[in-house]
């Protein structure tokens, strides 16, 4: 195994042309032996790049080639003996199986015949014939990873995950061994976490398009996905895998927030919470956007982002307790999510909080539009970082951004309701007593 691995890292270590003239000068049996050999056919990008590093991020377009270059490298961590205990993390469960591990690219099909590895689903575990193990984990269950400790761990796709809570307690875990690695495959994103790992200095980033991999690529795709989104904002992003800091299109800008960013504000006429209620409460479920905002001498300052994904008793007791924390004047909660319901519970929990339920009665960009008009005016401060809120700001597009913004959305509603107020479909008092629409205006 040892002698192997060097070998390996040797041929690793050579330019493409000089790889290509030691392949062609070995025997018919030895190249039979070096077939299901990566290091052969992977592309000199895809090969893991020398030096100290203790993140890899590949942050390329789509078709790249990053799920078979991360199934490759855990494959050879795990063979040579430097992996023992590997994370495999992705998006969603669903993901994890179909892609990274079953999936055409993933770790199964990618692994030689004599070191396949016994893949268990029901306790998400892959274990090698030398004794090392591979556990699955979901971005959308993050509290899996407390506790587990690994040497390396392959993460797909995390630009794309809920959030990255699952990334900072894989991080935590990741210290067993003299040097513990992680892999970072992803379509880029305008994200501030992101961006900040690809800036770390322990972090080696390798950037790639769709093109590099184009004699993998049937024409078909080409024809339809690369040749329509050529050249586009779009198209930048998903094809040629740049890491865009605006995104022309988004309703948000980032230099917008930076510009109107303070440390702290005056006093403040009116505070208000604003809650986007999720339909569900399920771990893979949308979050409930939570906001904290508030008004002096005609700006907004918000204050704070509490949104969280978790049962309406406790969105709600969260919510409360920032209505008490913050002095607010009242809970503004969208109706169309079963608000009504939503102001109940509130009161059934506290009864002197005042909740103005809030119907959306045109859709998101038309709602967000005049807020992102006092942002344009630097009216909209920022009283600390919120790195998800900006990010979801940033990233929505109108009619193409897909995810649910309820962390906009939320301010949306708080700015609104700061702004001069919005359509009220029903209003509740301390004492449940109906006063009709307007109750609270």
């Amino acid at each position: 195994m040892g002698r192997r691995s060097s070998w390996l890292d040797w041929i690793a270590s050579l330019d493409a042309s000089t790889r290509s003239k030691v392949l062609a000068e070995l025997s018919d049996d030895d190249a039979r032996l070096m077939a299901n050999e990566w290091v052969f056919s992977a592309r000199p990008d895809q090969l893991p790049p020398p030096g100290d590093w203790k993140t890899w991020v590949i942050c390329s377009g789509r078709g790249w080639g990053k799920t078979r270059t991360g199934a490759s490298w855990v494959i050879d961590e795990v063979r040579s003996g430097r992996a023992s205990r590997v994370c495999i993390l992705g998006r969603t469960a669903g993901d994890v199986r179909d892609v990274m591990v079953d999936g055409e690219s993933g770790i199964l099909a990618s692994s030689p015949p004599d070191f396949r590895p016994e893949y268990e689903p029901s306790k998400r575990r892959l274990t090698w014939p030398n004794g090392a193990i591979a556990t699955t984990f979901s971005s959308d269950a993050p509290s899996a990873l407390r506790g587990p400790q690994f040497s390396h761990a392959w993460v797909d796709e995390l630009a794309a995950h809920a959030s990255f809570e699952a990334w900072d307690q894989l991080s935590f875990g990741l210290r067993l061994g003299d040097h513990p690695r992680a892999l970072i495959t992803t379509t880029p994103r305008p994200l501030i976490r992101l961006k900040k790992i690809m800036e770390a200095h322990d972090t080696v980033v390798t950037r790639g398009s769709t093109m590099d991999n184009r004699h993998n690529l049937a024409e078909a795709f080409i024809e339809a996905v690369v040749d329509r989104y050529a050249g586009t904002t779009l198209g930048r992003q998903e094809l040629e895998g740049e890491l865009l800091s605006e995104l022309p299109g988004a309703l948000f800008s980032r230099a917008d927030i930076e510009k109107a960013r303070v440390d702290t504000h005056p006093e403040l006429e009116r505070i208000v919470v604003a809650i986007d209620p999720a339909i569900t409460s399920r771990a893979d479920s949308d979050e409930s956007g939570i906001i904290v905002a508030g008004k002096a001498r005609g700006d907004f300052y918000v204050l704070e982002d509490l949104s969280v994904r978790a049962t309406p008793e406790k969105v709600c007791r969260r919510a409360i307790d920032a209505y008490h924390r913050f002095q607010a004047d009242r809970v503004v909660v969208e109706a169309n999510q079963g608000g009504d319901v939503w102001s109940t519970i509130i009161h059934n929990i506290d009864a002197s909080v005042p909740v103005k339920a809030v119907h959306a009665s045109r859709g998101k960009a038309t709602r967000a539009e005049p807020t992102a008009g006092r942002y344009e005016q630097g009216r909209c401060h920022h009283v600390r970082p919120l790195p998800e809120l900006e990010d979801q700001l940033c990233s929505f597009i109108p009619g193409e951004t897909r995810d649910s913004p309820d962390r906009l959305d939320a301010l949306v509603w708080a700015i609104t309701e700061l702004d001069g107020g919005a359509v009220v479909d029903v209003a509740i008092d301390p004492n449940f007593g109906y006063k009709g629409p307007n109750a609270w205006l």
